[in-house]
């Protein structure tokens, strides 16, 4: 059964952990937006991911994020400060980048140190960390865990072994172990389209 908040793992659409760990990522932007237009700052949100972009991008789709640095994709510290800029010249009194941790340490706090330099607005950094990790799971998350366990213990009770069992599309399907490894998941196009619309 598949289970990481990354959401990484080939061969299921979700993770168990994941749905939980996004919400907790959107409750937190939310928070912060509270206080990032009271204060008119930029803030850089970092969420977890590993090597993937899944946490920041969905949590960035239901945050309302102004912008999103994810591994997937190459950052443009100008095109992305212009963005802001023409936010705020448009009269919006914050903004929120989401960030995924990627393969660098303190990746946030370079982002925050360049954009500074083409922008003057006081920005922060926000580092979520370990909190995306605990916590009560989302009743998606246990609805999940739920089915994918059913599925596998059948799928053992059918002499069936060596896979892993996720939900592909809606549907339940059991994917050869070294699949799971082997391929990367790839992010989830439409969704990388309507963060780009509705960031714009």
């Amino acid at each position: 059964m598949p289970g990481s908040i990354d959401n990484d793992v080939y061969g299921t659409d979700y993770c168990i952990g994941f749905d939980t760990a996004a919400n907790c990522a959107v409750e937190a932007i939310d928070r912060i937006r509270d206080t990032a237009r009271s204060h008119e700052r930029l803030f850089f949100i970092e969420v977890m991911g590993r090597t993937a972009g899944f946490l920041a991008l969905e949590s960035g789709i239901a945050g309302g994020a102004e912008e999103l640095a994810i591994p997937e994709e190459q950052v443009s510290v100008a095109r992305m400060s212009e963005r802001i800029r023409a936010g705020f010249t448009i009269g919006k009194k914050s903004a929120i980048v989401v960030v995924a941790e990627g393969k660098t340490p303190g990746i946030s706090f370079h982002l925050a140190r360049e954009v500074k330099k083409h922008l003057d607005v006081e920005s922060r950094v926000v580092v979520l960390g370990h909190l995306q990790r605990g916590g009560p799971p989302t009743l998606r998350d246990r609805v999940l865990g739920s089915l994918l366990g059913v599925a596998a213990v059948e799928a053992l009770l059918e002499g069936r072994s060596g896979c892993m069992v996720g939900e592909v599309g809606g549907e339940l399907a059991c994917t050869p172990l070294e699949e799971t490894w082997q391929k990367k998941k790839p992010l989830n196009e439409d969704l990388r389209r309507i963060f780009a619309i509705l960031s714009d």
